[in-house]
């Protein structure tokens, strides 16, 4: 009995192998993807994590950037972000201004994502770049985002502009008073002494005492 049974199975196999291909799929599970972004150091990013945690993203799937505005294309984060992804995934973010603050920005973003078949959640708002509706809400978004960019910028230059008319904005000073300024000069002319001898007397560094030195023969 033991050679029918082998040779029933070599025969059920040549013929499960002629009847190839099978329409097998693999299936893959959509992973989310989460990105956070603030603009100086002296911020924290720990909000946003805790929002994209609250969004189903896996800690271990955050990329960041620190200190870098939106308007910056060269983010290191959100590049590692964008290579991350795959078809059926969603980059997740708290926030349309975490991932831009302008239009075309915003597009060439979307355009990326459209192109690995990845859809981008805004919060709890997720928009599918392939839908056409999808795409028009993000478009319009991303022109608010400019828009209050644009505001904070002019805001800021008239706030430096009064502060400025006011007395109260005047850049970097000296370290050195003018009297002391006068003295390193004076000294310097002598010839008794060198730039690390003027830097150590003054507690300043040898740029410092180079840009005195400059500063003191332009008034002459």
């Amino acid at each position: 009995m033991k050679p029918l049974l082998f040779v029933s199975h070599i025969s059920g196999t040549i013929k499960f192998a002629k009847e190839a291909p099978y329409p097998y799929t693999l299936c893959m599970t959509a992973t989310k993807i989460g990105y956070a972004r603030c603009s100086t150091d002296g911020q924290d990013l720990t909000a946003q994590k805790q929002a994209l945690e609250t969004l189903g993203v896996a800690p271990d799937r955050v990329y960041t950037d620190h200190g870098l505005t939106g308007t910056n294309r060269a983010r290191p984060g959100l590049d590692q972000a964008l290579a991350a992804v795959r078809e059926g995934d969603t980059l997740v973010v708290p926030k349309l201004d975490r991932l831009a603050r302008s239009v075309p920005d915003a597009r060439a973003i979307a355009d990326q994502l459209e192109a690995k078949g990845v859809k981008l959640a805004l919060g709890a708002s997720v928009y599918d770049p392939t839908d056409p509706m999808g795409k028009m809400f993000f478009n319009i978004l991303a022109t608010f985002a400019e828009f209050e960019a644009d505001l904070i910028r002019m805001r800021t230059r008239e706030g430096m502009a009064i502060a400025r008319a006011k007395g109260k904005l005047r850049g970097k000073q000296p370290k050195l008073s003018e009297k002391q300024q006068r003295e390193l000069a004076r000294m310097h002319a002598t010839g008794e002494y060198s730039i690390s001898d003027l830097a150590e007397v003054f507690s300043v560094s040898r740029p410092t005492v180079y840009r005195t030195l400059q500063r003191h023969r332009s008034e002459q």
